[in-house]
Formats: C-alpha cells, sequence, structure tokens
C-alpha cells in the first residue's frame, strides 16, 4: 500500500471516530454473530454422528434445538449489525458530503475557473453515494467475512489438522489473484469515476447552452460527441468489470476445487476409520464458511478498491486550500468607514501570469462618492471590482478599506458590506421571496416587497401566477432579462451595503424601467460610495469621477465635462453615441450584451485616434 492510500484511510477514519461507540457496537454484534456462525459446526457434528449414525432421538433433537437457537441468535445479531453498520455508512457518507459542499462554497472562484462543475458534482453525488454502500454494506462483509475465515480456521485445525494442511497450501495461491488483479480493480475504478464525471459535465453544459446548441443546429454534433464521452466512459468500465470478473472466477475455481479435494481425501479417512463422518461434515461445513468468505473478500475487495478511488477524489476536494485566507486576528470591518484607495495597485490572473490585467492603478474614493470605470473589454475594470471583493489579492500594491489594508479583514465580514449587481445577474431556482431575501435572509415579508418596489420590481412579480410565491427556474429562465436585473438590484438595496459595486446595472432595461430603477439607484448610491462599470455613456454623467481604463491603466480622470475637453478617446466615445443635435442617444434594451458588442464603440474610437 502507498503513501497515499493510507492518507486516504486516515482522513476517511476522522469522519468515522465520531461514531466510535455505534461502530464498536457493530462490532461487537459482528463477532457474536460470527462466533454463533462458527457454533452451528458442532450442531451438524452432533446432528449426524448422534443423530443419523447412532439412531439417537435425543441427540437428534438437542442437535435440531442447538441449531435453531443459534439460528435465531445469528439472525438477531444480523439485524443489529446490518442496521449499525448501514446507519454508519449513511451518516459518514452525509458528514463527508456536507464537509465537501462546506469547503467548496469557501474556496477561491479561480479553483471553480479551473475545474469543471459537472466532475466536482460527480464527486460530491456519485462518489459519496458509493462510499455510502462500500461503509455501509461490503466493509461490513468484509470485516465479517474476515473473522469468519480466521474462526473457520481454527475450527479446521481442531476437527483435523491433515485436512486443514490442504486448505492451507491452496491459501497463498488463493491470495495471489487478489493482490494482482486487486491493484489493477482500484486504478480502474478512478479512472471509472473520473470518466463518468466528464460524461455528466458534458451533458451538463450542452442541457446550460441548449438554446445555443439549438439556435447554431449542432444537435448531430452534439449527440456524437457525447457518445464519444459515454463510449469512453463504458469502455473503462469494461475493463474494470473483466477484471472483476477474473479476480472472482480465479478465487472460486481455486477455492471450491480446493474443497474437492479435501472431501477426497476426507471421504477416504471416514472409509478408512481414521475420522467420523460427523467431523467430516462439521468439517465440510466450515470449510465452505471458510471458502464462501475468501469468495466473499475477493469480491468485496474489488469495491473497497473502487471505494478507495472515490474517496480519493473526495479528500482531493477536502486538501484544496484557497489563496485567499483568513489573517489569524482580522480587524473589525463593522467600525471602518466606507472609504477605498486603490494603491500602486498591480495584478496578474494565475493563468495569464505574464499579462498585467491591471497595472499600477492609484484611485481614491471617498466615503459616499460614485465613481464610474469605463474603457473597452479587458480594460481591467471587471478586475477591479474582483479585487474588491477580495477573491484575488494583488501581486503588487494594495487596497485599503477604510485605511486598512484588505488582507487584515475576514473576507467574509469585508463582504458583508459589500453588494455587487452584475450585469448578468445570478437567480437561483427557488421562489421571489428566496431571491430577494438573498441579500439579506433575516428581511420581512415586508422589507422584501419594498425593496421589490423601490426596484420597480413589484409591479410585474404580482403579475407572476403565484406572485412571490412563483418559481423563477433555473437561472431565473422564466423571466426576462431586464426582470432578472431589476430582482438582482431589489437584492442589493434588501442588503443594504456601505459598498455598491453596479456593471452597468441597467443595461437590460427598456428605456421606461431604465429611468425608474435609475431612479430608485439614485436613491440607493445616497451615502454609499458606489463604483459603477459603464458602457452606456448615458448613465454616468452625473457621477463624482469617471476614471477612464485601457490594457489595465488609468489613461484619464474627471468629471464627464472635463474628459469631454482633454481626453481624446473619452471624447471621441461620447462622440459616437451623441446624435446631431447633441442629446444622448438611447440604444435598445439588449437583455444579454457581449462582450464584443460593448466593446465595438471603443475599437472604433481607437481605429480614429491612430488614423489621426
Amino acid at each position: 500500500m502507498n503513501t497515499r492510500y493510507w492518507k486516504t484511510v486516515e482522513l476517511l477514519s476522522r469522519f468515522v471516530t465520531p461514531y466510535r461507540r455505534t461502530l464498536i457496537a457493530a462490532s461487537v454484534a459482528l463477532v457474536v454473530t460470527a462466533l454463533v456462525t462458527l457454533s452451528i459446526g458442532q450442531g451438524v457434528r452432533v446432528l449426524i454422528d448422534g443423530g443419523f449414525i447412532e439412531g439417537s432421538v435425543e441427540d437428534l433433537n438437542f442437535a435440531i434445538a442447538a441449531i435453531m437457537i443459534l439460528t435465531l441468535l445469528m439472525a438477531i445479531g444480523t439485524f443489529i449489525r446490518f442496521y449499525l453498520v448501514s446507519w454508519l455508512g449513511e451518516r459518514v457518507s452525509a458528514d463527508i458530503r456536507q464537509a465537501v459542499f462546506d469547503h467548496l462554497v469557501g474556496l477561491n472562484p479561480s479553483y471553480f475557473e479551473s475545474n469543471h462543475s459537472g466532475e466536482i458534482m460527480s464527486r460530491l453525488t456519485t462518489d459519496t453515494t458509493l462510499l455510502q454502500s462500500i461503509v455501509g454494506s461490503s466493509l461490513s462483509m468484509a470485516v465479517r467475512s474476515v473473522l469468519t475465515f480466521v474462526g473457520g480456521l481454527i475450527m479446521l485445525l481442531i476437527t483435523s489438522v491433515k485436512l486443514t494442511m490442504v486448505v492451507l497450501v491452496v491459501v497463498p495461491l488463493v491470495l495471489l489473484p487478489i493482490l494482482f488483479f486487486g491493484r489493477r480493480v482500484r486504478t480502474l475504478a478512478r479512472q471509472t469515476q473520473e470518466s463518468v464525471a466528464d460524461v455528466g459535465s458534458y451533458a451538463g453544459e450542452a442541457i446550460q447552452h441548449i438554446k445555443t446548441v439549438q439556435s447554431y443546429t449542432r444537435e448531430t454534433f452534439e449527440k456524437e460527441a457525447f457518445k464519444e464521452e459515454v463510449e469512453a466512459a463504458f469502455d473503462i468500465g469494461r475493463r474494470r468489470v473483466l477484471q472483476r470478473a477474473f479476480l472472482i472466477g480465479s478465487v472460486i475455481f481455486l477455492v471450491f476445487g480446493t474443497i474437492a479435494g479435501m472431501l477426497w481425501v476426507g471421504g477416504n479417512d471416514v472409509l478408512n476409520g481414521g475420522m467420523s463422518a460427523g467431523q467430516l461434515g462439521a468439517f465440510v461445513f466450515y470449510s465452505i464458511l471458510v471458502a464462501t468468505s475468501v469468495a466473499t473478500v475477493s469480491e468485496v475487495y474489488g469495491e473497497l478498491q473502487r471505494a478507495v478511488g472515490s474517496t480519493e477524489r473526495l479528500m482531493e476536494l477536502l486538501q484544496v486550500r484557497s489563496p485567499i485566507q483568513a489573517p489569524a486576528k482580522p480587524v473589525n470591518a463593522d467600525k471602518l468607514r466606507a472609504s477605498l484607495n486603490l494603491v500602486n495597485l498591480g495584478f496578474c490572473y494565475p493563468s495569464r501570469p505574464g499579462q498585467s490585467a491591471v497595472d499600477c492603478l492609484n484611485v481614491d474614493i471617498e466615503q459616499g462618492q460614485s465613481i464610474a470605470l469605463v474603457g473597452p473589454s479587458g480594460a481591467g475594470k471587471s478586475t477591479i471590482f474582483e479585487l474588491l471583493l477580495r477573491f484575488y489579492d494583488p501581486q503588487q500594491g494594495k487596497i485599503l478599506f477604510g485605511g486598512t489594508d484588505l488582507r487584515s479583514l475576514h473576507p467574509i465580514q469585508l463582504r458583508k458590506h459589500i453588494a455587487l449587481v452584475p450585469q448578468q445577474p445570478a437567480l437561483f431556482s427557488s421562489d421571489v421571496w428566496h431571491n430577494i431575501r438573498y441579500g439579506n435572509p433575516y428581511a420581512s415579508d415586508d422589507e422584501v416587497m419594498n425593496a421589490a418596489k423601490a426596484a420597480h420590481a413589484h409591479d410585474f412579480i404580482m403579475r407572476l401566477p403565484d406572485g412571490y410565491n412563483s418559481d423563477l427556474g433555473e437561472k431565473g429562465v422564466r423571466l426576462s432579462g431586464g426582470q432578472r436585473q431589476r430582482i438582482a438590484i431589489a437584492r442589493a438595496i434588501l442588503k443594504d451595503p456601505k459598498i455598491l459595486l453596479l456593471d452597468e446595472a441597467t443595461s437590460a432595461l427598456d428605456s421606461d424601467s431604465e429611468r425608474h430603477v435609475q431612479q430608485a439607484l439614485d436613491r440607493l448610491m445616497t451615502d454609499r460610495t458606489t463604483l459603477v462599470i459603464a458602457h452606456r455613456l448615458s448613465t454616468i454623467q452625473n457621477v463624482d469621477l469617471i476614471v477612464v481604463l485601457d490594457h489595465g491603466r488609468i489613461v484619464a480622470s474627471g468629471t464627464h465635462q472635463q474628459l469631454m475637453d482633454k481626453s481624446e478617446l473619452y471624447r471621441r466615445l461620447a462622440k459616437l453615441q451623441f446624435d446631431a443635435a447633441g442629446e444622448w442617444i438611447v440604444a435598445e434594451p439588449e437583455p444579454e450584451p457581449s462582450k464584443s458588442k460593448k466593446a465595438e464603440d471603443w475599437d472604433d474610437a481607437l481605429d480614429i485616434i491612430e488614423q489621426d
């Protein structure tokens, strides 16, 4: 066994240890049941020698009564063992599933950017289900079989040393295929779990983007691609089953071949008067127990190897450490002012270490100020939001919240004071109450409704089939883009944060809704520090400061009028969004604008500058 195997066993034992009393009780029941089972062999000996050979009715009745009592005790012990071990399997798998999920929700978002959600879900569901069956059933069978094997071997020695030697000669031969094929089964078992995860991940992604699949008429392609994933999983599963079949078949042949040889030797001893028929009967009984125990161990061994693969995958998740850690003694963020200072800020994404997302940024934002970030796609606007939320830590410089470095604050407490309204809001597969109350789980129904009214969402919510009790479907699919946006804005209003992060929060609204929601946001922004990512300049003319970004650097800053006077890039962009009369052009609502569309006007402006 390698170090990784024992490390996995050690981690798994941590989940079993809290239920040591249940484990001890199940073990006692297991031992008692094994002893009772072994005692039945002596009842068989008395039954044959006393009842059948000597014709004693008393011995016959005694043997039958003893066997019946032992059978009843065995049934009771089996019931207790099965219930306790099955309960333990359910409990341990539930604890592992909870521990893995608790760990996952605390991991840095960068982990999920490099790992498929379908593969993670497979570990959380399929692997824990397999582990449940192993801990709750197969492991118990293995331990019971080992006890029966050892006890049966001892009784064989007591009954006939000569015949036992025949059995012991074959035992090493039986262990060879268990060790040889078991190692292969373990390797293939892990590959099977990973291939099944790939199948689930591929299917989940295709279903998630079903509109794109169908609009591009890629159904046939996706069917063929999915078939390849399924067949790859099947091939690995077939090889695993083949190895297990070799394992079980070879063990059964060796074990029962040994029994046949033993019966031949024992039968000759009975005929020659070397042992009684009852002794041979008892020996056959114990031999069958030993044989079935070895066969069971060989079969369960393959399952245990498969469980080890699943456990390794689960424990790998638990051992992942987030690069964002809370300090040992965090500063209390509740007492800090809502001012922000970006000091010589530099950051590269881990996946692109040689490319700066932001470079030498310096911005001071006083409490209550509203700042707009504008620039082409890839300029670093969204990166600033992610750094403010401490999804990442900068490699250079620092961010101060109320004069305190973000790394001195607990990430959870920091994020309690920040509300993010993304351009594409995230809604959950639940009702309206749940989605708005996500901003404040302790809010009353009246507070939820007031937040919805402030976001101009109350009217359309009341038109839904069940009002606030209406299920919104997966990712809010039953709502339009503008309606989803207003639900997200209501959620932020309900959170009542110190700092607002608005990623073009009104871009998905029609003109009338945008006007009403902008009024609601203006009220919400009062006395709060607000950062706005803007693509439509008509929404940011009245902010305190506009910061123009390009390639992660600040190229200009000021009010709208100041930038019109001094920034060629900003002025060119603004002119593209002005009409001939000098009025802002009101763009048509776009429920889900693409990044390339958002950058189009910037690219045009840059082209004009280069031509100049």
